[in-house]
């Protein structure tokens, strides 16, 4: 729904001038056990901060005070977060597809892991969504199977009426282990032309939705 997240954090990494290798070191192992089969929620921060066990002041101290700049100097810890996803934007693509899928009858819901839950877009969820789940508002997460169910729930179908799009590998596969088909995300054109096909949607699956979306 957005661009990819590596642009977004590199963009950040250059305007705070943060040391890169400070951030990966402490970004790999909480990502790592973010998404270990059997991994121990509570004490992973990014368990409790897409859950919301914990304020986002919490974690933004909490990385701050493991990452440098590239001077050596310390990361303000205060808005954090909000400098990471400053160049977020919207991928008007996607939004087309969802657009697409609507128009054609079918239910659509954002089933979304939040690093926050201020900033995202909400005025424009009634145009996209029948259902909307932000992790950190429900106490649950992506790849846990009780947040699928739920999501299926709010729109009033079975999981294998479903098909989960995502770009962690982990939660597509979470998604198939109860029922749901799964898509991989990499980019728009490829993922419209695969739900075009499972769907029965031949504008999508030919590239041809509104505004020319594959095109971007």
């Amino acid at each position: 729904m957005t661009n990819p997240l590596p642009e977004t954090v590199r963009a950040w990494i250059d305007a705070d001038a943060i040391d890169y290798q400070s951030y990966t070191a402490v970004m790999r192992a909480w990502v790592a056990g973010a998404y270990e089969a059997g991994a121990d929620g509570e004490v992973n921060p990014i368990h409790a901060l897409e859950r919301g066990e914990c304020t986002i002041e919490d974690f933004e101290q909490r990385l701050a005070t493991l990452i440098v700049r590239r001077d050596g100097g310390p990361v303000t810890a205060a808005g954090l977060l909000a400098r990471m996803f400053a160049a977020t934007a919207i991928c008007d693509p996607m939004h087309d597809v969802l657009r697409a899928c609507r128009d054609a009858g079918l239910r659509t819901a954002l089933l979304s892991n939040s690093w926050g839950v201020a900033d995202y877009p909400r005025h424009l969820f009634p145009g996209l969504f029948d259902a909307v789940v932000i992790s950190a508002e429900v106490g649950m997460r992506k790849p846990e199977e009780r947040i699928f169910r739920h999501a299926a729930d709010l729109l009033g179908v079975v999981p294998a009426e479903c098909v989960f799009i995502d770009d962690i590998e982990a939660n597509v596969l979470a998604a198939e282990a109860i029922g749901m088909t799964g898509m991989l995300h990499t980019g728009p054109a490829g993922t419209a032309a695969r739900l075009g096909e499972l769907l029965g949607l031949p504008a999508l699956a030919n590239g041809h939705w509104p505004n020319g979306g594959a095109s971007r």
